[in-house]
């Protein structure tokens, strides 16, 4: 059954018409995945009526799918050499990548992520092939109290993203940005919060804005207030694009597990390459020891690795609940769903008997896109490393623009830049009295998804006894108990032992 969809989805895929396809969508999507607040969503609805003019719904599933994981692959960019993730799947790549393309290894980290992007999306591919009919039941017994729980396993993670001595810092950005999250229409009414009657702020604080008020714009402040600072880096010329073969046994094991954990967590409604990145890296640096451990935000190689691959991994696990029940698992897959309805597609259990065509002519499209990626990037590493050669003074005027523009097309309204440069300003005076930003980005994102469904969980078990009556939500929050614990206990058993050594010696 597998080797003959995979035949008709061979002979469907390779016709030059839908490689043109291929190639097309991962160039549009590279691109725009590089330029910071034109996210996937964004272009892929504005190709909707593209797609729709093509006719043939695999030719434009397949155009679509591609501009889809180029974003996610292409986002990578952006945060490791500007330190501005315009993708939230890309905002923890930007803790190493960014780090290490100061120390002047720009080149090898391009060269990392985009090892890991294509690993994390081919590994991705092939479970998708092979588990999609079996994951497609698991996936349906994910209801809202399992959301929610899996939401807090994430919040849990904070202390991956803090510092030594840092966890209760991390802790009060967390409830900052969950705060944050609260403000716009609630879960359980359509009422506006916290907006103190200004009209724009019905909808919330926008990704976008806050993104790049989190990382862009102190980087560029820092680099104006800092003159010593902007004069180091990677100047001159690019070299060090290849990794040693230390470094590949290095990183060879976390493309491994976060190509596994990355797409499970993608085959779950609602995760999706966010939750990915952001666990994949907590795992990666909790299971880390010692020096590896103190490396991580600093400029680690596994740090990199990490959300790189799991993001990738959970893009083609979101097709899992995308194709086999109609369930979106993002803001991007429900855009897909859309266009795949104005095709007159219905995707469902009986896709695979009543359009075999079209679903295995996206998998098929997905190991030839993955291909082209990885083509596409490796050659041009060594042209789009030189953005940080670019004297600081012209580099600096280039972020503030991109900034800027990405907050104002993210809602296009002028209300975002004001907020983005208030934001701005209180995120540099954090960085400057040494508090780690990225939890309250995590509050903000997980935050939201928190809240609806825990709501969505009161209403149908009138109360807090979903927790016991759900096995399963209760496993994931003593999961969560777990891993807030764990690095507490870690770090008092480090002090005992230097203790004990201190009393030997």
């Amino acid at each position: 059954m597998m080797l003959e969809g995979l035949l008709l989805g061979l002979a469907a895929a390779v016709t030059p018409f839908n490689l043109m396809m291929v190639v097309l969508g991962c160039v549009i999507g590279t691109v725009i995945g590089m330029l910071p607040g034109l996210g996937p969503m964004s272009i892929i609805a504005i190709m909707i009526p593209v797609a729709i003019s093509i006719g043939d719904p695999a030719s434009a599933l397949i155009l679509l799918s591609g501009v889809y994981y180029g974003a996610i692959f292409g986002g990578s960019t952006s945060s490791i050499l500007l330190n501005a993730p315009g993708v939230a799947g890309t905002v923890a790549t930007s803790f190493d990548g960014y780090p290490m393309a100061r120390k002047g290894m720009a080149g090898k980290a391009l060269t990392i992520a985009a090892i890991a992007s294509f690993a994390g999306g081919t590994i991705g591919t092939i479970l998708l092939m092979i588990f999609a009919p079996a994951l497609s039941s698991v996936a349906l017994l994910f209801h809202s109290a399992e959301y929610f729980a899996l939401m807090v396993v994430g919040l849990s993670a904070i202390a991956a993203f803090a510092g030594t001595g840092q966890v209760g810092k991390a802790l009060m950005m967390t409830i900052l940005g969950l705060m944050m999250g609260t403000v716009g229409e609630g879960a359980l009414s359509n009422m506006p919060r916290f907006t103190f009657g200004i009209m724009e702020l019905q909808s919330g604080f926008s990704f976008i804005t806050l993104a790049m008020a989190m990382f862009a714009l102190p980087e560029a402040l820092f680099l104006v207030m800092n003159p010593a600072r902007a004069a180091t880096g990677a100047g001159g010329k690019i070299t060090n694009l290849r990794i040693s073969r230390a470094e590949a046994r290095t990183i060879a094991p976390v493309i491994g597990r976060q190509s596994l954990q990355g797409f499970f967590i993608g085959v779950l409604p609602g995760a999706g390459a966010t939750i990915a990145s952001f666990l994949g890296y907590a795992v990666e640096r909790n299971l880390a020891k010692g020096k590896e451990q103190e490396e991580f935000g600093h400029g680690s190689i596994k740090g990199l690795a990490a959300p790189e691959t799991a993001n990738n991994a959970a893009c083609s696990g979101s097709f899992v609940p995308l194709l086999t029940l109609g369930i979106p698992g993002s803001g991007t897959t429900a855009i897909l769903l859309g266009a795949l309805l104005a095709l007159s597609v219905t995707p469902g259990p009986r896709l695979m008997v009543d359009e075999p065509d079209v679903f295995w002519a996206v998998i098929v499209s997905m190991y030839i896109g993955n291909l082209v990626l990885l083509m596409l990037n490796l050659p041009l590493i060594p042209y789009i490393a030189k953005i940080l050669t670019i004297p600081r003074q012209y580099l600096i005027p280039f972020i503030l623009f991109f900034t800027l523009m990405g907050s104002y097309i993210g809602q296009n309204n002028s209300t975002e830049l004001l907020i983005l440069v208030g934001f701005g300003v209180i995120a540099t005076i954090l960085r400057f009295a040494d508090y780690p930003l990225a939890p309250l980005l995590i509050g903000f994102i997980l935050g939201t998804m928190m809240e609806d469904n825990f709501a969505r969980a009161m209403q149908l078990y009138q109360g807090f006894g979903f927790i016991l009556d759900r096995p399963m939500t209760l496993g994931l929050l003593v999961l969560a108990a777990i891993l807030v614990v764990l690095p507490s206990y870690r770090a008092r058993r480090a002090r005992l032992r230097a203790a004990g050594v201190a009393d030997g010696d």
